[in-house]
């Protein structure tokens, strides 16, 4: 019974020993791990609480371009997009707002408030396709603003396959409009051969080389 006992003993020194020696490393590290754990947990409930507020506010903005006339309140969609700019930028719903506050903008003819949404969003956007998307739309308001070299400085630079075809489209828009109808030709003959052959814009863009193939 004795020996048992010192046995016994014998363990718990070498374990008290150890808890000596590494117990406040090995607490630390629990530690360390279980603030891990709660932290992500507390960003992941974050996330999911900014997400939740930005989509009310995109909300007020999809409601208002679905409005027609006397309900279509730009007041709200400017500053409903303006919190989500100043207080929710890195999602992706403050983008997407300015896009639709451009759209709206540019209808009401306030062609200087269109392209400043449409910067933020080409320079702030965390998505590539938006940020293309704001360039191309932005090319559009500078051409109906007859600032033709703005135009073609904003279709510039790299775009996504999918929409070369739409970039030179919209360069044969700048062309003509600023008097170069080769210029013009050319762009929209290059533009049916990157365009999908079922896209509806396509016919569009047939009908415009085929009036520019005809001007003298």
């Amino acid at each position: 019974m004795a020996a048992y006992d010192l046995e016994e003993q014998d363990k718990l020194n070498d374990i008290k020993a150890f808890w000596a020696r590494w117990g406040n490393i090995i607490s630390g590290a629990v530690t360390l791990v279980a603030l891990g754990v709660i932290g992500t947990q507390a960003w992941s409930w974050y996330q999911r609480s900014q997400s939740e507020k930005a989509a009310v506010l995109y909300g007020a903005v999809s409601e208002v371009a679905a409005a027609t006339g006397d309900k279509k309140d730009l007041t709200k969609a400017k500053e409903a997009t303006a919190a989500l700019i100043a207080q929710y930028p890195s999602t992706g719903y403050a983008p997407r707002a300015a896009l639709v506050l451009a759209k709206q903008l540019f209808d009401a003819k306030d062609l200087d408030g269109a392209k400043a949404q449409l910067g933020w969003v080409a320079a702030n956007a965390k998505e590539d396709e938006l940020r293309q998307i704001a360039r191309l739309r932005a090319a559009a308001v500078a051409l109906d603003q007859k600032k033709y070299d703005e135009a073609l400085g904003l279709l510039d630079g790299k775009f996504d396959a999918s929409m070369e075809g739409l970039v030179l489209d919209a360069k044969g828009d700048v062309f003509y409009a600023n008097g170069k109808t080769a210029d013009a030709k050319a762009a929209y003959a290059a533009a049916l051969e990157k365009l999908d052959a079922k896209a509806q814009s396509r016919a569009f863009t047939q009908l415009k080389l085929d009036a520019v193939s005809g001007a003298k």
